[in-house]
């Protein structure tokens, strides 16, 4: 994948002034509020700059890109993510984080999760896509669910947030499901 656009958004491998943007906002950025959604029960160790660029060497060949940047305006907002749960299965997960915040509540990551969603789908044989979150996050469940997206599992007070517990949750559609959404939206 080279690059997917719709209007002022850009989805696109990341290039190193992408990669520099997202080392900002997850490392440099004063009030890393991106984080206080995005998985804040998983410890991220600390990378220097170097270490973070270099850890993306090697990962431009892959099939379903790993991350993707999205671009609005040619602005750098977050990226998109995919990762394999069980490759023989065809069951990937995939994952959105805006760090910026001027572009939260306004309908982007709905709209650029839906063009991931279906970029996948139109460009693969994948039988299923899904996300992984936690029930503080209810952004991301309110995004998956407006692509189409159904709760499959829910792992009761498996995360710990601020102290507080909260659920697990996994959603996820099947081909079947975008197909048949996208005959009935047409």
């Amino acid at each position: 994948m080279s690059k997917v656009q719709d209007a002022a958004i850009l989805l696109r491998k990341p290039n190193h002034t992408d990669l520099e943007n997202l080392y900002f906002w997850k490392y440099e950025e004063d009030k890393q509020d991106a984080k206080k959604w995005n998985g804040p029960y998983i410890e991220e160790p600390y990378m220097s700059k170097d270490e973070f660029l270099n850890s993306f060497k090697g990962t431009e060949n892959e099939e379903i890109p790993g991350l993707l940047a999205i671009i609005v305006n040619d602005e750098f907002i977050g990226t998109l993510n995919s990762y394999w749960v069980d490759k023989n299965t065809d069951w990937l997960e995939i994952g959105i984080v805006i760090y910026n915040p001027n572009f939260w509540n306004g309908g982007f990551g709905t709209e650029i999760f839906k063009l991931w969603v279906n970029y996948i789908f139109e460009n693969t044989p994948l039988h299923r896509v899904g996300i992984s979150t936690w029930s503080g996050n209810e952004r991301m469940i309110i995004v998956a669910k407006k692509a189409g997206m159904i709760e499959e599992a829910r792992i009761r007070q498996a995360r710990t947030v601020n102290s507080k517990r909260y659920d697990a949750i996994k959603m996820g559609i099947l081909r079947e499901e975008w197909e048949q959404k996208r005959v009935q939206n047409t």
